[in-house]
């Protein structure tokens, strides 16, 4: 939505503007994060980064840290829906978190560490056919939204500070296959769950899916 206007300012304002990330010569299977685009269904509103697909999704995060969220995103869009592929890796499920979601939320100065969000319901597949469902509901800004992707700033960017990728580290929004009782997935899909925004950057600002546990 408007979050992205306001981190361009924050950005002129003091901050070295962020490195793109990918490019032609990015190896994005050597490294443990997406690395194909199946499929990109944008919704209303959507547009910012999408001259830059597959590479803005794919490869490792370019977080902005707490207070200042990164650009280096591509909006979904109102209700919009992204599927990413991990190949030729498979996430398994390990101890604790599993695999990563970056975006660009961060934290509100003055306002007792609330946090603007655009949330998205997180599902995953094996097979990219059949889909399980992370349940996730949205709360307040003040509030944890367990489940969801979109709440929690992105504190690392680009390879060295995220390979390999530590969640208690790297910020993001954790999640865990043992939550839905799966082994391995091939595939993430993320869909968007706001009702309105103003274009070009309306809905979810997806940054990267990067992998804790896979083989």
């Amino acid at each position: 939505m408007v979050r992205i206007a306001w981190v361009l300012l924050v950005v002129s304002c003091g901050s070295a503007p962020l490195e793109p990330t990918g490019g032609e010569d990015m190896d994005y299977a050597a490294l443990p994060f997406a690395t194909e685009v199946v499929d990109f269904q944008p919704g209303p509103g959507a547009g910012f980064g999408d001259s830059r697909l597959p590479d803005i999704v794919l490869g490792p995060p370019m977080g902005g840290g707490e207070y200042s969220g990164g650009i280096d995103v591509l909006s979904l869009g109102v209700g919009g829906e992204i599927t990413l592929s991990f190949g030729p890796r498979e996430c398994i499920d390990g101890p604790g978190v599993d695999f990563i979601v970056f975006e660009n939320p961060f934290r509100l100065r003055g306002t007792g560490g609330k946090i603007f969000q655009e949330l998205a319901e997180v599902s995953v597949s094996s097979d990219g056919v059949e889909w399980s469902t992370f349940p996730c509901e949205p709360v307040e800004m003040d509030e944890e939204p367990l489940g969801c992707a979109g709440w929690s700033p992105v504190l690392i960017r680009g390879l060295e500070e995220s390979t390999p990728l530590d969640p208690s580290q790297s910020g993001g929004d954790p999640f865990d296959l043992e939550d839905l009782g799966l082994e391995a997935v091939r595939f993430v899909r993320i869909r968007d769950l706001s009702e309105e925004g103003e274009a070009p950057t309306a809905g979810f600002d997806l940054d990267a899916v990067g992998l804790v546990h896979f083989r």
